[in-house]
C-alpha cells in the first residue's frame, strides 16, 4: 500500500512541474489562430506523457537504489 502511495505521489508532483515547466514555452507561435480548445488538450496531453516518463524516472532511481 506504501508503495502505490508513494507512486501516485511521484506522479502528481511530476505533473505539476511538468505542468510548470511547460508554461515556459510560448505555444502560440507553433498552434493556429482560433483553435483554443484543441491547444489546452495538446497542452494537458503533453503534460501528461512528461510527467509519466519524468515520473517513470524518478520511481526506477528509487527502486534500483531501494529508497
Amino acid at each position: 500500500m506504501n508503495q502505490f502511495i508513494y507512486r501516485v505521489i511521484v506522479y502528481l508532483l511530476s505533473f505539476i512541474l511538468s505542468l510548470y515547466g511547460l508554461s515556459a514555452l510560448d505555444f502560440n507561435r507553433f498552434l493556429k489562430k482560433n483553435k483554443v480548445t484543441e491547444a489546452q488538450v495538446l497542452y494537458f496531453l503533453l503534460a501528461l506523457a512528461l510527467a509519466y516518463l519524468v515520473g517513470s524516472l524518478l520511481m526506477s532511481i528509487i527502486y534500483f537504489f531501494n529508497i
